[in-house]
């Protein structure tokens, strides 16, 4: 599979869900694969206005611009991870 950027770059958040799902974020004890506590299902932060400064500096980025169109949050998921080497944890 092609893993080089072939979407254009994105400067505004899509709402997608994966940067909330795909990696580990130490901060709130997130790991790797496992949405956020605090995602909802519409894919929005309900604890934006605290959220730890890892979150908040997150820049969108070409990845966000190749993830986005993806139907679901799992395809999502699932590439972001792909895109960066990185492997989902088994299920169970």
């Amino acid at each position: 599979m092609n893993l080089h950027p072939s979407t254009f770059w994105q400067r505004e958040c899509t709402l997608c869900g994966a940067c909330c799902v795909a990696p580990d974020i130490s901060a709130l004890q997130k790991p790797l694969g496992l949405a956020c506590r605090h995602l909802d299902a519409g894919c929005r932060c309900t604890n934006y206005r605290q959220r730890p400064p890892v979150c908040r500096n997150y820049t969108p980025d070409w990845v966000c611009g190749e993830v986005a169109p993806l139907p679901t949050l799992e395809l999502r998921v699932a590439r972001y991870l792909e895109i960066y080497g990185l492997a989902a944890p088994p299920d169970g």
